[in-house]
């Protein structure tokens, strides 16, 4: 499993990509909102910090025609490694057929039931995004919903992937990585949740102390090596 980060925070990417392996960003109309800068300076510097990356930028627009308007302009501003993310209604559906036909990169998104991403991955969608938590909080499984999106592309369409998204916890994200699905995007706070850092420093304090009972003028490897 590839994990993104679900932010557009600068200082959050930056901090997530010292100390995690991800492969690149999502960000979402609401997300540059919280953000609280401008949109387009703030998708500039994300894309000039993780270079190559995955960068998947949301449209605004309602209408298929617009939306393959809006994702020229995207994928001209920000490089062809720029996923557009596509509400998965009627209107983008369509759209996302018309783009398919310009070999534009697709991520079918406010994906709530297997048949929506059944039919986004028909359409040409790269990616489908389920709202894990989202479809928990409707009285369904998130999980298993992702599950079944899963076991319905690897019979119909085993070149689309799935992006799972709305995490509110590592639990969820581990048993999907467990299923074999292929990119999780997650939140700065789940991030944080995923080491425990307090249980672990515990142990190693533990090592390094009977470590130093050896010898008390050498605390690691170096003082022995150098």
């Amino acid at each position: 499993m590839k994990l993104l980060i679900d932010d557009a925070n600068i200082g959050n990417i930056k901090y997530l990509y010292e100390y995690f392996p991800v492969s690149g960003v999502t960000t979402n109309p609401s997300i540059l909102f919280k953000n609280k800068k401008d949109p387009i300076e703030t998708l500039i510097e994300i894309r000039e910090f993780i270079g190559d990356d995955q960068l998947h930028i949301q449209v605004l627009s309602e209408s298929a025609d617009n939306i393959v308007k809006e994702a020229r302009l995207l994928k001209e501003k920000f490089g062809e490694n720029t996923f557009i993310k596509v509400p998965t209604n009627k209107e983008g559906l369509k759209a996302m057929r018309l783009l398919k036909n310009e070999n534009t990169k697709i991520t079918a998104t406010a994906i709530y039931s297997p048949t929506q991403a059944f039919l986004a991955s028909l359409a040409g969608a790269d990616y489908l995004a389920p709202y894990v938590n989202r479809i928990d909080n409707l009285g369904y499984d998130g999980i298993e919903t992702t599950i079944k999106i899963q076991n319905i592309l690897d019979e119909t369409n085993p070149d689309a992937k799935v992006l799972a998204a709305s995490f509110k916890n590592t639990n969820q994200v581990l048993k999907l990585a467990e299923y074999g699905i292929d990119t999780a995007t997650c939140s700065y706070e789940v991030f944080e949740k995923f080491i425990d850092d307090s249980n672990i420093n515990k142990a190693v304090d533990a090592f390094v102390n009977d470590f130093k009972s050896i010898n008390e003028s050498k605390i690691s490897w170096i003082d022995y090596l150098k």
